[in-house]
Formats: C-alpha cells, structure tokens, sequence
C-alpha cells in the first residue's frame, strides 16, 4: 500500500481514526508470527506441565484451543509469556517475555511505515508502548473474584491518557492490528468519532472498583462508539486522544491483535525506561534499527534494570496518567 490519499487524511482528521483494507500481506507478515507463538506456548504448556498446573500439554489442539484450554484449567490468562513489553511494576529477572524476530519484522513493515509516514513524517519511531492481546470466547473463560472472565472487552481509554506527562506533545500514533480475522462477534475495536478533538480525559483506577482503568462514562459520547471489524492484512490507525475500547469476544474463536505505536523521532516516547528504535529516516538511512537479535537484547536489559524499581508500586517511575477516583 502507498501513502494515504488526501481524502483518507481528512477523514482521519475529522473522526480520529482510520480503517484501512489490505495494507500487507498476511501471509508475509502474520503468519511467521503465528509460528512463532506456537512455540512460546510450547514453553509455557510444558512449564505448567511440569508444575503440575496443567494435565496436558494439549498438543493436539489448534493454537485457540490450546491457549483457551490453558487459561480454563489454570484460571490464569499468562500474557505475559506472549507479551514484547514489560509490566510497570514488580518485574523480576525471569518474568517472561516475548522478542522473536517475527514480530520484530512486523514493526518495521514497510507498508505500516508508510501509512505512519503520512500521518507522522519520515522520522519514525518505534515507541515502546506495545502489546499482544490474546482474548479467547469469553463464555469460555472461568471469571475472576468479581465476576468477569479473566480476559475480556478492553475499557474505554485514550492511548495518550496511559503514557506519563512527558508525552503530553508527542504526536504519538496507534496501529492495530488482527493476526486473525476481527468481525464485531470476535471483539474488535469500538472507538468514538471525534473525541480526539477534546483534552486527554480522566483516567481513574480501579474504576468502580472493577480493576480497571477507564475514563468515567459520563465525559465522552459512549452511545457514539462504532465498532472497527478488520481480516488479516488490515489495520486501524487512532489519534492519541481518541477515546476506545473493545467490544466483548462472543464468537467461537480467540481474537489475536497487536497494538503498536509510534511517534516522531525525537519526541518523548512516555517510557523513556523502555528501548525504543528508529524505524525509519529518509534523513539519516544508517540511524534505521533492524537488528532483531539485539532488540531482545535491549529489552532482556531493561527487564534487569526494573528488577530493581517499581517493586511497591509505581513509586520510583511512573508509566501512566491514572488517578484514584473513588
């Protein structure tokens, strides 16, 4: 895919956001993902095997089965095994992590740069504010101590309110994606039109005293949301300030997504702890990072230096804008 088409940027001007069809190649780019997370739940059915937590390494079920049967028999979602970030607090040296080479790849496909490109300039970023999200048929999931599955629909957020106050002037942007197709019974993205255009909301902790962090219902235009379904290949890009969240998977297989940032070269990422990377730079060619191997490096690196803050809370650096709100 080239760059956005004048009509495509007004668009994402006006609403916040934009829905765009094919943009890479799935086989290309997903699909050595998807391989390459068959083996980290290798590793974590044969851990959990081997603690006794899990009867069966369940070898002989597809990768959604696998993982819902996982998080069934040990009421634990494991996300961090899958994950290519860190917690903000109470890291060890041995929590676990993922940064394989294929999804490194996918943060430097070319066609996602360029669509960043149009939005953001040439001198790209790669902000470390990054995840995967792994979210089986929630009437499939055991629930929690207060009565919700224990992974289920994403509350309503603004990217820009779950980075610090440094960030308040980065022109950060989101890139989603599916590694499975995403119609609206999977849980995909919901997000209000326009509501970039208002300030970074109130984010409140343990809103409601449900363990999460949501913006209050009463500050945005809820009834406004629409849902954002997206197939492989394709991806949404949101404004910082533009209020989402998702919508619940009540379809019959796992919802798989990345979320991804980035942000002008330069610009404060809002986890200075975290190793970003150029992406790219059509002023400085060599500055452009593509070394796999040493981008685990670098993180395997900060999972050492968190090890020794963060321990009781968010006291030594804070990762989010979240308030008490009770």
């Amino acid at each position: 895919m080239s760059k956005l088409t004048e009509k495509q940027l007004d668009y994402f001007e006006e609403f916040g956001f934009l829905p765009l069809k094919n943009v890479f190649d799935p086989q290309k780019i997903l699909d050595p993902i998807i391989d390459e997370y068959h083996s980290v739940l290798d590793n974590l059915c044969s851990d959990l095997v081997k603690e006794n937590r899990l009867s069966s390494s369940y070898e002989q079920l597809n990768f959604g089965e696998r993982i819902t049967r996982v998080m069934q028999e040990t009421g634990e979602v494991h996300a961090q095994y899958f994950d290519f970030s860190l917690p903000f607090q109470g890291v060890k040296k041995d929590t676990p992590m993922w940064f394989g080479e294929a999804v490194f790849r996918s943060l430097v496909c070319e066609e996602i740069l360029d669509v960043v490109e149009s939005i953001i300039g040439p001198e790209i970023y790669s902000n470390p504010v990054q995840h995967v999200r792994i979210k089986p048929p929630e009437k499939l999931l055991p629930k929690n101590e207060i009565g919700q599955p224990i992974i289920g629909a994403t509350a309503y957020h603004q990217d820009a309110g779950v980075v610090n106050e440094k960030a308040q002037e980065t022109e950060m942007l989101t890139v989603w994606f599916p590694i499975f197709d995403a119609p609206v019974e999977a849980g995909p993205l919901k997000v209000v039109p326009g509501s970039h255009k208002g300030e970074i909301l109130r984010h409140c902790a343990n809103y409601k005293n449900l363990g999460l962090t949501q913006i209050p219902e009463h500050l945005f235009d809820e009834e406004g949301a629409v849902p954002v379904p997206l197939n492989r290949g394709d991806l949404v890009i949101l404004n910082k300030k533009t209020v989402h969240a998702s919508l619940s998977n009540v379809s019959d297989n796992i919802r798989w997504s990345f979320d991804l940032r980035y942000n002008p070269t330069g610009q404060d990422t809002g986890r200075e702890v975290f190793p970003g990377f150029v992406a790219r730079s059509r002023k400085n060619l060599s500055s452009e990072f593509r070394d796999a191997k040493k981008w685990k490096s670098l993180w395997e690196e900060t999972r050492v230096k968190m090890s020794e803050i963060n321990q009781d809370g968010m006291t030594d650096f804070n990762f989010n804008q979240s308030v008490d709100c009770a």
